[in-house]
């Protein structure tokens, strides 16, 4: 499929939540986020919801199991981990926490050479939050691995 238009393809993940609007604040609290846009029907469920965090774009929806929108909490977890890659993850981790995230990894340097820790949201999405701190080869990444189950 090509993209004869100006504006590049992107990805952009949406989240179902039970809660937009406490959603959007706790994103905003948490990472910082900026809302770019937000439509809601007469009832004032949140049809649409995009935000900007760290350089990424994610969007949000309310719940609506008869739209096939259902949350994680609804289904009882997520199958999804969105991985935002940002410049001071301690301190994001640290807002996250005080925005009512709950580790599940924490904070730690890795083998391949991330500095990063997993969190869940309280609408259920899962994070990784992490930073580069080494650059390594896939070869060097694969000779660690080898190099922790041998021992």
């Amino acid at each position: 499929m090509s993209n004869s238009g100006t504006t590049p393809p992107a990805l952009v993940p949406r989240l179902v939540v039970a809660g937009a609007d406490a959603a959007i604040a706790f994103y905003e609290r948490a990472f910082g986020a900026r809302v770019v846009e937000r439509f809601a029907d007469g009832s004032g469920h949140v049809v649409h919801a995009a935000l900007e965090l760290h350089g990424a774009v994610i969007s949000l929806t309310e719940q609506r199991p008869e739209w096939q929108n259902v949350s994680p909490t609804a289904l009882g977890g997520s199958a999804v981990i969105l991985n935002l890659t940002v410049d001071d993850v301690d301190a994001v981790g640290r807002a996250l926490e005080r925005a009512g995230a709950e580790v599940v990894f924490p904070i730690a340097d890795q083998f391949y050479g991330h500095r990063e820790g997993r969190f869940r949201d309280p609408f259920g999405h899962l994070w990784i939050i992490t930073r580069v701190i080494e650059s390594l080869t896939p070869e060097q990444i694969e000779a660690r691995m080898r190099g922790m189950t041998e021992s």
